[in-house]
């Protein structure tokens, strides 16, 4: 996978990452019974139509355009991928009618703007219809950007067994990131699916992918994703047999 964050460091950064042992060299590895974790991925930071960012967030102030659409495209074939191999799937989303603590944050207002029509406005929380969850699949509302953060997510991957978390959506910089520092301080294996995560900062996107990649996570494409849940499905039926 290409390292997206190389092109943000500093000739300083390189040769501290060289020098220091901070440069990771070994993936930290995943486990033997995952779970994918699908964070944000609703209307309200994506737009109800297909649109460059500036000019979806003159509707959508807290959108990242068409390169969360492009996110979200990239992650229909990952969340097909693990419910073909029956891999827990849960989405995470903000608490409806909860007033979030940042949606008001800084000069302007980050609500649907008067753009829209009260039922366009109503849809902004639901989650995308290319990623909708089906029966079987747990909803967790949050009320924070963690996931985790006064959630029964904890409990729940502890029920199921759960060892490693893959996890995507927004912002990268913002929920997913809280989620995967979150997660792995509750020791979990965390797992970051790059292409599948978006923020409306390319850099932000960038360097957090890399903190986490450093830090918390093994940044990881969709490709060798895909391939991690089959070959859990494939082992698990040698198990059975």
């Amino acid at each position: 996978m290409d390292e997206i964050w190389n092109p943000y460091l500093t000739d300083q950064d390189v040769e501290h990452l060289a020098s220091s042992g901070w440069a990771k060299t070994q993936p930290f590895g995943f486990g033997s019974n995952p779970a994918l974790l699908i964070i944000d991925d609703y209307y309200s930071v994506l737009g109800l139509e297909r649109e460059p960012l500036m000019e979806s967030v003159k509707k959508w102030p807290m959108s990242c355009g068409l390169q969360g659409w492009e996110a979200i495209d990239r992650t229909v074939p990952l969340l097909e991928a693990a419910r073909a191999s029956d891999i827990p799937v849960i989405h995470a989303k903000g608490m409806d009618g909860f007033p979030s603590p940042w949606a008001a944050a800084g000069p302007s207002s980050r609500k649907p703007t008067d753009l829209l029509t009260e039922a366009e406005k109503a849809r902004g929380g639901e989650i995308v219809a290319e990623l909708a969850p089906i029966e079987g699949e747990a909803v967790i509302e949050k009320a924070a950007a963690s996931a985790f953060h006064g959630t029964p997510l904890n409990f729940h991957l502890n029920y199921l067994g759960i060892d490693t978390v893959i996890a995507c959506g927004e912002t990268t910089s913002g929920c997913v990131r809280a989620s995967v520092v979150d997660g792995a301080t509750f020791r979990f294996r965390m797992g970051v699916v790059a292409e599948c995560c978006f923020d409306r900062t390319e850099a932000s996107h960038a360097m957090n992918l890399f903190d986490m990649h450093t830090k918390y996570a093994d940044v990881v494409d969709v490709a060798t994703t895909v391939a991690y849940f089959e070959s859990i499905a494939s082992q698990r039926s040698r198990t059975a047999a």
